[in-house]
C-alpha cells in the first residue's frame, strides 16, 4: 500500500466534502478547514514522480487559486454568493483531482499485471 497516495486521497477528499459543507452551510470555519486539507494535499503532491503528477499539482494549484481568494472575500465581508462561487470552483478542481488520482491508480494497477 501506497501511504503517500492515501494520503494525498485523504486530503483531496477531506477537501472536498469540507468545501461542499462550506458551500451548504455557509460556516467559515468549514471554509478554513477545507483550505487547510487543500494546502496538505498540494504539498504532498509536490514530490509526486507518478504517471500523472504534474496534472494532479495543476488541480491542486487551482483548489487553491479558489480556495484562498475565497478565504480573504469571506474576511472582506464580501457577497457571499461570490464566495460560494469560488468555493465551487474548488470543488470542480477536485473532482477532476479525484478522477486523475483514479486514472493514475488504474494505470499503475495495469502495469503491474503486465508483469
Amino acid at each position: 500500500m501506497d501511504w503517500g497516495k492515501v494520503g494525498t486521497f485523504f486530503c483531496v477528499m477531506m477537501s472536498l466534502t469540507t468545501i461542499v459543507g462550506f458551500v451548504y452551510d455557509g460556516d467559515p470555519y468549514t471554509l478554513m478547514a477545507a483550505v487547510t486539507f487543500n494546502m496538505i494535499a498540494t504539498l504532498l503532491k509536490l514530490g509526486s514522480k507518478r504517471t500523472l503528477s504534474a496534472e494532479l499539482l495543476a488541480t491542486s494549484f487551482v483548489a487553491d487559486l479558489h480556495l484562498i481568494p475565497a478565504v480573504i472575500f469571506y474576511e472582506m465581508g464580501m457577497r457571499i454568493s461570490l464566495v460560494k462561487a469560488m468555493a465551487w470552483g474548488a470543488v470542480v478542481a477536485n473532482v477532476v483531482s479525484i478522477v486523475l488520482l483514479i486514472v493514475e491508480t488504474v494505470l499503475e494497477t495495469g502495469d503491474e499485471s503486465w508483469l
